[in-house]
């Protein structure tokens, strides 16, 4: 699916790398193929057509956080956002590394602020990568010893325990919502999709899981220690 596009941009779409994009890219003859965010492994011998390698951008700093969901790492406590371009190896996320960046969390503790982050840490490594690419600079390999798997999320993850700290829920939510809404709260028995949270300034005796304040758009509630804003999704 492509939602939008540069004027004068030509993409091509398809399930199909060695029967449909490999003669495509053949044809093309690049220079160099840059991958993102991209769940299939490509074929040694798509590899092998561009003039000076491939390379990939992933979002966490690797070895650590391999795989589709790089942002699990700061669900699970990681107090930065990462970046790293690689070379393209056999396996995802596996080869010499080219660029990296780490970056604390952002202050708008979200997750549109964590995306914000990714792109800016990931334009620099692009521009760090691409001349040691084309100036046949190996890299620097992975540590195998060093290196974290990021599955998917489970259906359980989504759901948010208010009991725990303010700061743990923020953290979760916001990882959770990088690449779309998908931090969940239930209230009420009732489960609603939260799009962000933010941190109320103030103290209450209320017991961690109530609901303080409901607002339009979402409600004030009561965490294992500070209260906050949550703001309903609205598709």
């Amino acid at each position: 699916m492509v939602l939008d596009l540069p004027e004068r941009t030509t993409a091509l779409i398809t399930s199909k790398l060695r029967t449909v994009a490999a003669p495509v890219i053949e044809t093309l003859r690049p220079d160099v193929i840059i991958s993102a965010a991209f769940p299939r492994l490509i074929p040694a011998e798509i590899l092998e057509m561009p003039k000076y390698g491939a390379i990939n951008c992933h979002p966490s700093p690797l070895p650590a956080g391999r795989g589709p969901t790089p942002q699990r790492l700061i669900y699970e406590g990681d107090e930065r956002v990462g970046a790293s371009v690689h070379r393209t190896a056999a396996e995802f996320d596996t080869g010499a590394l080219l660029a990296q960046r780490i970056a604390p969390l952002p202050d708008d503790l979200n997750g549109t602020g964590i995306m914000h982050t990714w792109r800016a840490l990931l334009t620099e490594c692009l521009d760090e990568a691409v001349p040691r690419l084309l100036a046949g600079d190996p890299g620097e390999a992975q540590d195998p010893a060093e290196a974290t798997e990021a599955p998917f999320f489970t259906e359980a993850e989504y759901v948010l325990d208010l009991t725990e700290p303010s700061s743990v829920v923020r953290r979760k939510a916001a990882a959770l919502n990088v690449t779309s809404p998908g931090a969940r709260v239930q209230l009420g028995g009732t489960t609603y999709v939260i799009s962000r949270t933010d941190v109320v300034p103030t103290e209450t005796t209320a017991a961690p899981g109530s609901v303080l304040e409901e607002h339009e758009d979402g409600w004030t509630v009561q965490t294992g220690d500070l209260p906050l804003r949550l703001t309903r999704h609205s598709p």
